[in-house]
């Protein structure tokens, strides 16, 4: 050994050969530090680097993100635990927590040593997250407090002195509900489908069951039944759409899953006959005009029914949150996205250019009069009568554009996806801001979990068929298009709040988000839609038929591809959006959204507007194009 090595050498050092031992892959595993940090993903660990001096309390909180990961690559199937995963949000989000436990129990139970630095780590993150100042359900997600009685109930060890109040708030329900079956899951805890099995039981007594999915539920019965071929009946017709439909509901855990999601950007969209919009089968032949205002065409809305609107809330971010914590989350949020911002900064600097560039001067060539053009100048001194040997300067059209950024603000983008969209939003809003462009930044998601006032006033009216929409929206402006960026900038710290991400209604909110931009003077309007789902409200679901929000997202979105001036455009983070949206791209990482966002808004500022893309070029108009350019 070197005697040069730092003390923080050495830590790096042992740290990776006991990540590799404890993760059961010795050679072929990769253990890395980078400001990005800890992250998992195949055959790789990166980990955070260590401060130059190391204290007894950070080694042991890195260690524990080591511990964490090492313990996840050994019990841990990543493909298995998408296959079994629910498909509510909420049942999502607490089926992840529950795993990640089940996962750390194994080593804490085997190890003490290891126990010690799961809890250090595991302090740590309550506390970035704010789970001391979470008191009650408002603020208190059912996913973490379950998480850490599960915890309890595999370890024995209480939760952190930091979450007391938060798993408090929850426990009296959640053990009369449900503590007969917490109590079983200490005896399958060494067996990942098994402990999901098993798991179903708990979310069925907490009454989030129905999340689970009708073909969630047959693995009961097929695990029982699994030495004797499936029936050859409906189930085989569900197993196929299942399998078909799986990416979209597969959130990305902290590793990598496989899955087979495309990355590249699709134009086609599905063609299913009971989703076409009506408009377009009266001239199937014809190309649809796209009209200036949603008055001149059928209203997507009109098959689309919403209970009631009395509780919905359109509302600024200030008025959710007081400055000092508005401040407070938009520091963390910087702290933890500050790896990110020179490579979006870069991207966002080269999309500036392009802006820049098309806002220059111009040239017209072969003119009778202007300024003599100096190329010309040998056929000048050769035939000296000649003409079309000036130039003009002319200044290039750059229409007055607006772009609005759309972010999915549901239960589901919580962690790594959301910090990531609000930093991009962040940044693209600056640069495109520098360019004369102006942006607007708005979520959507809603004011509870499983229906809110709107679902009790159902009830109490005797709980009418077919009601429509059942919860409360909430749609946020973190920016509005024409308050500078320096004034907006610590709004888009909201989004690390706990509590503020639950479910999700897409078409609503798509159709909000449109006609803000309708009601805008700028001649160039663009809408981009950042999601990593397909609709979810399970109050809604459970008493609509199943596709209900999905139908009316689709019929909202094929109004606007096809009938009004925006210009749309959608990112699906792990969710396969291309089957919705014309032109859409899918990403499998969240750390693809700033190249991703900065590229296809490039593609778009490229082309001529939709209104203003005619014939071709003559071969004249080619050349002087040409000629200009170089």
């Amino acid at each position: 050994m070197s005697t040069r090595e730092t003390p923080s050498e050495i830590f790096k050092r042992s740290l990776a050969q006991t990540t590799r031992a404890l993760a059961g892959a010795e050679e072929e595993l990769e253990v890395t530090y980078g400001a990005e940090g800890p992250r998992l993903s195949p055959g790789k660990i990166v980990l955070p680097h260590p401060p130059r001096v190391i204290s007894e309390p950070d080694a042991q909180r890195i260690r524990g993100q080591a511990d964490a990961l090492a313990l996840k690559l050994a019990h841990h199937d990543d493909r298995e635990h998408a296959r079994l995963r629910p498909s509510g949000a909420e049942a999502r989000a607490v089926f992840d927590a529950v795993e990640e436990m089940r996962v750390q129990a194994l080593g804490a139970n085997a190890m003490k040593g290891v126990a010690g630095n799961l809890t250090a780590a595991l302090t740590d993150s309550l506390e970035r997250r704010g789970a001391s100042r979470m008191k009650d359900r408002t603020n208190a997600p059912l996913a973490d407090a379950l998480a850490l009685m599960v915890r309890e109930r595999l370890t024995g060890l209480k939760p952190p002195e930091n979450s007391r109040e938060l798993v408090e708030a929850w426990r009296g329900d959640v053990e009369r509900d449900a503590g007969a079956a917490l109590n079983r899951l200490h005896e399958v805890a060494d067996d990942q489908r098994a402990f999901a099995l098993e798991f179903r039981h708990v979310l069925n007594d907490l009454g989030i069951g129905d999340e689970i999915g009708p073909d969630d539920r047959q693995d009961d019965s097929d695990d029982a039944s699994s030495d004797q071929p499936p029936p050859q009946s409906d189930n085989a017709e569900g197993e196929d759409e299942q399998e078909q439909d799986a990416p979209a509901d597969v959130e990305m855990l902290d590793s990598d899953i496989d899955m087979d999601t495309d990355r590249t950007v699709s134009i086609e969209t599905e063609d299913e006959s009971d989703d076409q919009d009506e408009s377009q089968e009266d001239e199937p032949g014809e190309k649809p005009i796209r009209p200036k205002s949603r008055d001149n065409a059928e209203d997507p809305s009109a098959n689309y029914k919403v209970f009631t609107k009395a509780h919905d809330e359109t509302i600024s971010a200030e008025d959710l949150c007081d400055g000092e914590e508005l401040a407070r989350l938009r520091t963390y949020l910087d702290q933890q996205l500050k790896p990110l911002q020179s490579v979006v900064g870069r991207l966002a600097n080269r999309l500036q250019r392009r802006l820049m560039a098309k806002q220059n001067r111009t040239w017209s060539f072969d003119l009778e009069e202007g300024v003599l053009d100096t190329a010309r100048l040998t056929r000048i001194i050769t035939d000296p009568m000649s003409a079309l040997s000036f130039k003009q300067e002319d200044d290039m059209p750059f229409k007055d554009t607006v772009v609005s950024l759309l972010l999915d603000n549901s239960g589901s983008m919580r962690g790594r996806p959301i910090m990531v969209a609000a930093l991009c939003a962040d940044i693209l809003a600056r640069t495109l801001e520098r360019c004369g462009v102006k942006v607007e930044i708005l979520g959507f998601t809603t004011r509870a979990w499983k229906g809110g006032t709107s679902k009790e006033d159902w009830l109490k009216a005797g709980r009418p068929p077919q009601p429509g929409r059942l919860n409360d929206l909430r749609h946020v402006v973190y920016k509005n298009a024409d308050s500078p960026w320096r004034r907006a900038r610590r709004n888009l710290g909201l989004m690390m709040r706990e509590g503020l991400l639950k479910e999700n209604i897409d078409g609503e909110a798509l159709m909000w988000a449109h006609d803000r931009l309708i009601g805008r003077p700028e001649q160039r309007r663009i809408l981009m839609v950042i999601s990593d789902g397909a609709p979810v409200d399970d109050s809604t679901l459970s008493a609509n038929p199943g596709n209900y929000l999905e139908r009316h997202l689709r019929t909202v979105i094929n109004w606007i591809e096809q009938r009004s001036p925006v210009e749309l455009i959608a990112i699906g983070i792990g969710h396969d959006v291309t089957r919705y949206y014309r032109r859409a791209v899918t990403i499998t990482d969240a750390e693809q959204l700033g190249g991703v966002m900065i590229e296809k808004l490039a593609e778009l500022f490229d082309e001529a507007p939709p209104d203003e893309r005619g014939p071709p070029r003559s071969p004249r108009e080619q050349r002087q194009r040409t000629q200009a350019m170089t």
